[in-house]
């Protein structure tokens, strides 16, 4: 087996790490997606409507019917909220320090780590790309270079056999571009509103202490 035959081969190969990079993006940004939709209100009302429900609970002193409310709550705030509940004896900046950490492991690591992988799927798409059409490059002009009687159409052919792997990296990276920064501003906004729900909440309990 010649030179030439492995850098055909190892091109060919592009292909299938080409395939693979495009379906394990896809695969986290489902996966991301669905995520923040599991963890986030459907919309800022219905997250004031959960608040809004606690916050006369707490008042009351009725502790274990927000931890009822929350328990069954697969929602990031709920389950914050019931942790926040549980751990009520704590100082205020322990407590917070709790929650935030909890928070950082449990629900915005997930989420960094589906991203990242977009991201470093959009940066391997067109590398990817462009390892394969040299190797597929390199493949053609070493038929060339035998010496061989060949016809000008079958180089023509497997070169742009070999620039499809480009084109196919880039398929991959230009529409991941713009889905991930549609993800990442869901994130941030999640963020945002999670946020500003746990501190009227912490504030609260500070204020009953």
């Amino acid at each position: 087996m010649t030179f030439n035959d492995l850098a055909k081969m190892a091109g060919d190969g592009c292909y299938i790490l080409l395939a693979l990079n495009f379906l394990w993006g896809l695969y986290n940004i489902v996966m991301g997606y669905r995520r923040v939709k599991q963890l986030n209100f459907s919309d800022h009302e219905e997250q004031a409507e959960y608040v809004d429900q606690v916050i006369p609970l707490l008042q009351a002193g009725r502790y274990d019917a927000v931890e009822e409310l929350s328990a069954d709550d697969g929602r990031a705030l709920p389950q914050l909220t019931q942790l926040a509940v549980a751990n009520r004896g704590l100082g205020y900046d322990q407590l917070r320090q709790v929650v935030t950490e909890v928070l950082q492991r449990d629900v915005m690591a997930d989420l960094e780590y589906r991203t990242n992988w977009v991201a470093t799927t959009i940066k391997c798409g067109p590398l990817l790309g462009l390892f394969g059409t040299v190797l597929g490059m390199m493949a053609a002009f070493g038929r060339i270079g035998t010496g061989e009687k060949i016809e000008p159409y079958m180089i023509a052919k497997e070169i742009s056999i070999a620039l499809v792997c480009t084109a196919m990296g880039l398929a991959t990276a230009i529409p991941f571009n713009f889905i991930l920064a549609s993800l990442a501003t869901r994130v941030s906004v999640f963020q945002d509103a999670l946020g500003a729900g746990l501190m009227r909440i912490l504030d609260f309990l500070k204020t009953r202490r």
